[in-house]
């Protein structure tokens, strides 16, 4: 049993419901944004899952110079404090470095680690010493089991509020692969896990000047990942994933989500004992 992370309505680990965590991968407009947003809060009302906002001001680990990253954090902080007060969410961004983090943390309500500076030790300091809840990306390099070091340096920043999130390790020439027995480890830390099927479905570089991705795997990843029994699922999601600006090759069409969800919503009431009703 991990710890319980409280997000205002919204209750993490603890044998709670799978909490879906979906957005676009970066912020392309104000008005996009808001549609995403009011798309899957009546996705969650309907069907009854815990819903967290994600989506990213800035991208900067991206595969060329000329990738589209966001509006930056100005602006989407802007955008982002509009999502949160429309549809009083609990909003997920990454910070990149700790210029970042004080601005961040007046709007965000977790703060994400990404996956290549999961061992940055002043960027977690910083992040934890906002008492915000901390999102740590597994990088693609790392051992499940060497998490712990990285909860250890946001516990040396005085908090305790930390969400783990697996997105596939490296395997080479563009490939990434799941290994569910890295949720089962991190999840022995005590704290929340998280499985970020859309990113473990990536081929990082894998088009040359992009990154590529084969979506049509995220359905079977996340129900594998739910029935080994998780707190959370991570989904980039779009109107039209072909033509996003960023991930669209992983990201999902939100019109495909609601029978995913009822799948895996019904493999988690199983997993912790509860109680699924069919809606």
């Amino acid at each position: 049993m991990t710890r319980t992370i409280q997000l205002g309505k919204v209750t993490m680990g603890g044998g709670s419901p799978l909490v879906l965590i979906a957005g676009p991968c970066a912020i392309e407009n104000e008005a996009m944004t808001l549609r995403i947003a009011e798309k899957l809060v009546d996705l969650s009302q309907k069907l009854g899952f815990p819903l967290i906002f994600k989506a990213s001001y800035d991208k900067a680990n991206r595969t060329s110079v000329d990738s589209y990253r966001g509006p930056g954090m100005d602006e989407g902080l802007r955008i982002l404090s509009r999502v949160k007060a429309e549809f009083d969410l609990p909003i997920l961004s990454d910070v990149h470095d700790i210029t970042q983090v004080a601005a961040a943390a007046e709007v965000l309500d977790v703060l994400q680690i990404p996956a290549f500076l999961c061992r940055q030790t002043d960027l977690l300091l910083a992040a934890a010493r906002t008492g915000k809840v901390i999102n740590i990306k597994k990088g693609q390099f790392m051992a499940p089991w060497d998490m712990r070091n990285s909860v250890g340096k946001v516990q040396t920043g005085g908090n305790e509020q930390v969400i783990l999130t697996e997105r596939g390790a490296s395997f080479g020439y563009n490939n990434l692969v799941s290994d569910m027995r890295s949720l089962v480890i991190m999840r022995e830390l005590g704290f929340p896990v998280v499985f970020d099927a859309t990113h473990s479905v990536q081929l990082p570089g894998g088009g040359g000047t992009i990154s590529a991705g084969q979506r049509q795997y995220v359905g079977a990843l996340s129900r594998a990942a739910t029935a080994v029994g998780i707190d959370g699922l991570f989904w980039e999601v779009h109107e039209n994933p072909d033509q996003a600006l960023c991930d669209g090759a992983n990201s999902l069409s939100l019109d495909t989500l609601e029978v995913m969800l009822r799948q895996i919503m019904a493999l988690d009431a199983i997993i912790k004992d509860g109680e699924y009703v069919e809606r």
